[in-house]
């Protein structure tokens, strides 16, 4: 399935991008988010397990579990503070 993956923040910096295509047989957030840490690199570190990222599914805050479609949009963040 083809998605648009965003990322914002100190991701996109890490990355490099704030957008890209990504063909996946992923059926999850969980399982797109482990196929970009399986990337290596900035990938990994940007997205490993351990960060706290947060992540929308077409503009919508889900959790991992939750399941993606073709032509989805799955954006990454991290947390935001205030103050």
């Amino acid at each position: 399935m083809k998605l648009t993956v965003k990322y914002f923040a100190s991701i996109r910096e890490a990355l490099g991008t704030g957008q890209e295509p990504v063909d996946t047989n992923a059926t999850t957030v969980q399982a797109l988010r482990d196929e970009l840490v399986a990337r290596g690199g900035a990938y990994a570190s940007s997205l490993a397990p351990d960060r706290s990222v947060r992540v929308a599914l077409n503009q919508v805050m889900v959790d991992a579990q939750a399941a993606l479609a073709d032509g989805a949009e799955v954006a990454f963040f991290p947390p935001v503070t205030g103050g």
